[in-house]
């Protein structure tokens, strides 16, 4: 089990990593699963959060769910991470800020 600091549940920190060549290929380790894909975007749950790839002509050329490594290739425009929000507290703390 992978908690939300990417550490794994006995404690080592897992990694994650991202290899772009010439935006046309992407390496990504760490991968735990491919929430969604078309030919315009990717959308990859890594130990370090979701992230999306977005581009034209996107391909998955192969997923290892042994070793967490994801190949793709096409034209790759934007690579980001969804945005992981902290607990920010109940009504009253929003509220007196």
């Amino acid at each position: 089990m992978i908690s939300a600091d990417g550490k794994a549940a006995s404690g080592s920190p897992k990694r994650q990593g991202l290899i772009l060549e010439n935006r046309k290929k992407l390496t990504v380790t760490g991968v735990s699963d491919v929430s969604g894909f078309d030919e315009k975007s990717v959308v990859l749950d890594t130990v370090m959060g979701q992230l999306s790839i977005k581009g034209q002509q996107l391909h998955i050329n192969g997923f290892s769910t042994e070793t967490g490594e994801l190949n793709l290739d096409g034209e790759i425009d934007v690579i980001e991470y969804a945005e992981v929000r902290q607990n920010e507290g109940g009504f009253f703390s929003r509220l007196f800020r």
